[in-house]
């Protein structure tokens, strides 16, 4: 039986109340502060990288408040959504923090879901779902955070854990988040890859540019890196069944997977040590559509679709070097869908002029809409039936 004809929002963010009212109650970076605008109103701002650029974003009850969340479903047409706390979660705090307040905010988002409204026309199934936090500090237990991973299993209207890029403060490829890896892959949740650091910020230069380009660049260079450290350390091979969501459509990483390929097999330090051909690791991933771009989505659904061919079992075709005839790359192209789910980034990147809609959800859209050789079943599949079937939500 397929998957109902839903748009399914993998990719959107809330400042739960709790854990604004602690960012209001800090001094330093990250923080909501409030202050006089240059028209002479008070308002709120958002900081969370030390040298925010612009004094950091204005923030409002379109972070906190399920209604707003709910009014910007319905303008966009949005059935479900599968909501994640935003960045930097709980990097910055001690670890006995950390613990008690993942545990809250866990509490808090899983009634933020529940207690919202249901679909119309599909018994059973919510219109909010939500990705929880892990204690993911450096001095963190390891029971302490498999303790978390338990809690949040139990809530059936979490699906998943949101994560970022420092784990317990070396990376996810420290040794220590190995029995973490096992928990999160024993228990059948999702970990929704995110960034919040970006690269040096040297990078940039002296120019003023605003956000453009930490966010344009370094998140998904951050993605991309941080992807590559878990590939290279082997997680995959020792947890199979682990299921990693990578942020704005996996940065570089599927533009890069073959150069990536080529430095392992000619490094004698790492040319043994995975069990594939590191390309066949993006058939194991999942992507969000967050690329703003028809050509973009069309290269890495390519990519995922061609993973099987670099599998090292004796199962698959092997990769011959030979480029595949036009039927075989549009049936590679149809394949790597997938793996891709629709995402919105809400509610950041809203319109800066007076618009019903926001740009980045009918950019968003128009791309899944415009990729050349998806057929209008793998369009539904990327704007929904993806979403439904990875989180289990008809059950």
């Amino acid at each position: 039986m397929s998957p109902p004809r839903l748009l399914i929002d993998i990719h959107t963010h809330v400042y739960l109340p709790r854990y604004a009212a602690f960012l209001r109650s800090r001094a330093s970076v990250p923080r909501i502060l409030t202050r006089t605008s240059p028209e002479g109103r008070q308002e709120e701002r958002l900081l969370i990288l030390d040298d925010e650029p612009s004094s950091g974003r204005p923030i409002g009850a379109q972070y906190w408040d399920r209604d707003e969340k709910l009014k910007f479903m319905d303008r966009h047409a949005i059935d479900v959504s599968v909501v994640s706390s935003a960045n930097p979660w709980l990097d910055f705090l001690p670890a006995s923090t950390a613990h008690q307040l993942a545990g809250e905010l866990n509490d808090d988002l899983e009634t933020y879901c529940s207690t919202g409204p249901s679909l119309s026309h599909i018994t059973g199934v919510k219109r909010l779902y939500g990705f929880g936090l892990l204690p993911l500090v450096p001095e963190a237990s390891t029971e302490a955070i498999i303790s978390t991973v338990e809690q949040i299993a139990k809530l059936p209207h979490l699906k998943g854990v949101i994560m970022g890029t420092r784990g317990l403060g070396k990376g996810l490829d420290d040794n220590a988040l190995e029995p973490v890896w096992a928990a999160i892959e024993q228990a059948g949740l999702v970990v929704f890859l995110h960034p919040h650091y970006g690269v040096d910020k040297n990078a940039w230069g002296e120019k003023e540019n605003g956000h453009v380009l930490p966010l344009a660049l370094g998140f998904p260079f951050e993605t991309t890196i941080a992807t590559t450290r878990l590939i290279l350390s082997g997680v995959f091979d020792r947890h199979p069944s682990l299921r990693l969501l990578l942020a704005h459509s996996g940065g570089a990483l599927p533009q890069l997977s073959s150069r990536l390929a080529s430095c392992i097999e000619h490094d004698p330090l790492v040319a043994s040590r995975l069990a594939h051909d590191a390309r066949y690791y993006l058939g194991k991933l999942y992507f969000d559509a967050v690329a703003y771009g028809s050509e973009e989505l069309g290269f890495v659904s390519d990519a995922i679709g061609r993973a099987d061919k670099y599998s090292r079992s004796g199962t698959s075709a092997g990769a011959s070097g030979v480029k595949d005839a036009s039927a075989d790359g549009a049936e590679q192209r149809r394949s790597g869908t997938r793996r891709m789910l629709f995402g919105t980034d809400h509610p950041f990147f809203p319109p800066l002029g007076a618009t019903e809609k926001w740009k980045s959800v009918v950019e968003n859209l128009e791309a899944i809409d415009g990729v050349w050789g998806w057929s209008d079943a793998e369009k539904d599949a990327v704007r929904g039936g993806n979403a439904f079937a990875l989180f289990n939500l008809g059950s």
